[in-house]
C-alpha cells in the first residue's frame, strides 16, 4: 500500500461527518444555550436577591422532583420492556450483503482473538465483507492483523494519518469503500452471536418502510474472567449497569418509539441512512450516543433486537476510571451539541435525550456529593447521639432512587443472565458514587482535552475461562431469551398500544 492510498482514504473520509455546528468540534455555545443560561442564571438571582430564604427549599425541590421522574421512568421501562412482542421475523431468503467494521488500535494482544470469533459468523461468506480499521503509525497491530488466520472476506483496511485520533474518524475513514446494504461496528473485545447479523437482516426486511436506520443487539458482559486483572466487585456491578440499560431501558424505549443513545458497539445500520446523515462525528469520543440522536433529528427510528454480543468488563479501577471518564466527557459532548437547537429533536425526542444522557450526567454528579452527605449526617447524629433528622422528601428521594436502580439491574441481570444478589445492592452505593469521580475528571478533560480518546485496554481471554460461559451454555441462553420486541414495534414512531 503506498501513500497515495492513504491520502485518497482522507480525501475519502473528509465526505463524512455533521457540519460543524452539529458536530462537538465546535465547542462555543448557540444562541439558544445562551439565552437559555441567562434566562436561568437571571432567574436564580432573582430569587435569591427578592426571597433569599426561599431559594435553598426551591432548588431542593426540583432536584427532588427531578429524581423522583427518573425514578419513575426506570420502573415505567422495566414494565414496558416486559411486554411480550410480536414472534420474530421470518428468515430472509435473499440476504443482504452486509459490511463488519472494526476499528483497532494497539490490539496486537487480541485481534487473532477477535478474528476467530468474526469467522464463526453464519452468514454467507460471498455476501459479507469486513474490514479491519487499524492507524498507519500502529505497527505491530498491522503485523498481527495481517498475520491472523484470516477468512477471504475480512480485509486489513488502514485508515490514513489524521486528527483527531478517535474511533469514529477511523470509521469514517472507511465508510467510502463499504459495499453492504447494511452494516454493523464491532469492538476488539466482543464476541457477537453467531446468528446476530441474520436477526438484523431478518428485521431490517420486516421493517421496510418504517424508517428503521438501526438497530442496537443487547451487549451482555462476562463474569469472571481469567487470565487478567480482575476486579470482582466491578466487574459485578458493570455487568448490572450493562444488564439494565440493554435488557430494560433500550428495549423499554423502542417500545414506545423513542430515540436512545447507541451502545459504543454491535449496531446494525442501514447504510444508506447512515450515509444521509453524515456517518459518525470524528470529535465526539462517544460517537454511538450522538448518532442516535442525529438520526433521529433526520427522521429515522432505532430498535433494538435479541441476539446478544458477549464483552469482557474493563477491570480494576485504573482500567475503568478512564473508560467511563470518556463515556461521560462524551456525553457531555452530546448533550452540548443536541441541545444547541433542540427543538430539532421534537418533544419526544428532547424528553429521550433527557432522561438518558441528561439523567445519567445528572446521577453522575450528584451521587457521590449525595451519599457523602448522607454518611455525614448519619455519623453526625450517632456521634451526638441523636436520631438523623429525615425529612419526607429526602427521605423519598433516596428510598425510591435506590429502588428503581436496584429494581432494573436485577430485572436486566435476570434476563440477560448474569449475577446480581442482594451483597450486590447493598455494594451499588459505592459503585454509584465512583461515577462522581469520573464525572468530575471527565468534566476536566472536557475543558483541557476534549477530544482525547481514553484507550481501554482489552486482554486476551484465557483458554479456561471459556467455561465459565461456554458456548453452549451462551446458545441456551439466547434461545431461551424473551423475544420481546418485533421489528414493527422497534421501528414505531409512536408509544405501542
Amino acid at each position: 500500500m503506498g501513500i497515495s492510498d492513504l491520502r485518497d482514504r482522507g480525501r475519502d473520509a473528509g465526505r463524512y461527518g455533521p457540519p460543524r455546528a452539529n458536530s462537538a468540534a465546535w465547542r462555543g455555545l448557540s444562541t439558544f444555550q445562551w439565552i437559555a443560561t441567562a434566562a436561568l442564571a437571571g432567574g436564580v438571582g432573582a430569587l435569591l436577591w427578592r426571597q433569599p430564604e426561599a431559594a435553598a427549599p426551591v432548588v431542593v425541590a426540583v432536584a427532588a422532583g427531578a429524581f423522583l421522574t427518573i425514578s419513575a421512568w426506570r420502573v415505567l421501562l422495566v414494565v414496558v420492556s416486559a411486554r411480550p412482542g410480536l414472534p420474530v421475523p421470518p428468515a430472509v431468503a435473499d440476504l443482504p450483503r452486509y459490511t463488519i467494521l472494526v476499528a483497532l488500535h494497539d490490539e496486537t494482544e487480541v485481534v487473532g482473538q477477535l478474528v476467530e470469533r468474526l469467522a464463526r459468523i453464519d452468514y454467507p461468506p460471498d455476501r459479507l465483507q469486513g474490514l479491519l480499521i487499524l492507524e498507519a503509525h500502529d505497527h505491530p497491530t498491522i503485523a498481527a492483523a495481517l498475520a491472523a488466520r484470516r477468512p477471504g472476506w475480512l480485509e486489513v483496511f488502514v485508515a490514513p494519518p489524521g486528527a483527531p485520533r478517535t474511533k469514529p474518524r477511523a470509521l469514517n475513514c472507511a465508510l467510502p469503500h463499504v459495499t453492504g446494504e447494511l452494516l454493523t461496528v464491532y469492538d476488539a473485545e466482543d464476541e457477537p452471536d453467531r446468528l446476530q447479523l441474520r436477526e438484523a437482516a431478518a428485521r431490517f426486511a420486516a421493517g421496510t418502510g418504517s424508517r428503521l436506520a438501526c438497530l442496537q443487539a443487547p451487549l451482555r458482559i462476562r463474569e469472571g474472567r481469567s487470565g487478567r486483572d480482575a476486579s470482582p466487585f466491578l466487574d459485578r456491578q458493570f455487568a448490572a449497569e450493562y444488564a439494565s440499560l440493554f435488557e430494560t431501558a433500550l428495549p423499554g424505549m423502542a417500545r414506545l418509539g423513542l430515540p436512545f443513545p447507541l451502545g459504543g458497539t454491535s449496531n446494525h445500520f442501514r447504510v444508506d441512512a447512515l450515509r444521509a446523515v453524515g456517518g459518525w462525528d470524528a470529535f465526539n469520543v462517544t460517537e454511538d450516543a450522538d448518532l442516535g440522536f442525529r438520526l433521529w433529528t433526520h427522521g429515522w427510528r432505532l430498535g433494538v433486537m435479541t441476539r446478544p454480543t458477549w464483552e469482557t468488563p474493563p477491570g480494576g479501577l485504573a482500567d475503568w476510571l478512564p473508560q467511563r471518564t470518556r463515556w461521560l466527557k462524551g456525553y457531555m459532548q452530546t448533550w452540548g451539541v443536541h441541545t444547541r437547537r433542540p427543538w430539532r429533536l421534537s418533544v419526544r425526542g428532547g424528553f429521550a435525550l433527557t432522561m438518558t444522557v441528561g439523567a445519567c450526567l445528572g446521577s453522575a454528579t450528584l451521587n457521590g456529593p449525595s451519599l457523602a452527605w448522607v454518611a455525614a449526617t448519619v455519623l453526625v447524629a450517632a456521634m451526638a447521639g441523636l436520631p438523623p433528622e429525615t425529612p419526607v422528601l429526602a427521605l423519598s428521594v433516596l428510598v425510591l432512587g435506590a429502588a428503581s436502580a436496584w429494581l432494573s439491574c436485577a430485572i436486566g441481570a435476570r434476563r440477560a443472565g448474569v449475577p446480581y444478589g442482594p451483597l450486590d445492592m447493598v455494594a451499588a452505593p459505592a459503585y454509584w458514587a465512583l461515577q462522581s469521580l469520573a464525572a468530575f475528571h471527565a468534566g476536566w478533560r472536557l475543558l483541557r482535552e476534549p477530544f482525547a480518546w481514553d484507550k481501554t485496554r482489552h486482554r486476551r481471554d484465557a483458554p479456561a475461562s471459556e467455561a465459565a460461559f461456554p458456548a453452549a451454555a451462551h446458545a441456551r441462553l439466547d434461545e431461551t431469551a424473551p423475544n420481546r420486541l418485533s421489528a414493527a414495534h422497534a421501528a414505531a414512531p409512536h408509544p405501542v398500544a
